[in-house]
């Protein structure tokens, strides 16, 4: 069968579904990359690299969330750097993973990705809750797309394989 063969609806999916796959490993190489800078902390003065990074981005340190930054910097020991890097680097993982599956178009991708932005919303939800933002609206709105996107497709294929099938009587 080639590319020409197939039909315009599948040649679409797979459009849509290499996108997400796109989305997919951008956000696990950016988690990944986060983790290597994080990993490169250790033995360092923590809280002089991040009121460095606070000055240099002409951040108030005063302001609610460069504080919060702050603060966890001074609660961050090598150790705990060493998890969450460790985390960072199983989330990453999942994402190379789930982006793969989403690339060869395997059902068992299209349910990790419905599955794992579902997990999400009610974050997103709850951020939109304390405080609207354009950042916020768009995260939720783009996971909310994609989670929706996923699960049309999958109970779309799935009725498709049942009306397909031979019938036992």
């Amino acid at each position: 069968m080639t590319r020409y063969d197939i039909p315009l609806s599948l040649m679409k999916l797979s459009g849509a579904l290499r996108t997400i796959a796109v989305f997919e490993t951008a956000k696990g190489a950016l988690v990944l990359l986060v983790g290597f800078d994080l990993l490169s902390l250790i033995h360092h003065d923590i809280q002089q690299a991040v009121e460095h990074l606070l000055t240099h981005t002409h951040l108030n340190p005063a302001s609610r969330y460069p504080h919060i930054f702050i603060d966890l910097a001074n609660q961050l020991t090598n150790t705990r750097l060493l998890l969450i890097a460790a985390g960072a680097g199983v989330y990453s993982l999942a994402r190379f993973i789930e982006a793969y599956g989403l690339w060869r178009a395997r059902r068992w991708a299209q349910w990790f990705a419905a599955a794992s932005g579902a997990i999400y919303v009610p974050f997103e939800l709850f951020e939109l809750y304390e405080r609207v933002t354009w950042l916020s609206l768009g995260a939720l709105t783009l996971n909310l797309a994609i989670v929706a996107f996923m699960l049309y497709h999958l109970f779309q294929a799935g009725d498709k394989k049942i009306a397909n099938a031979p019938s036992s009587s």
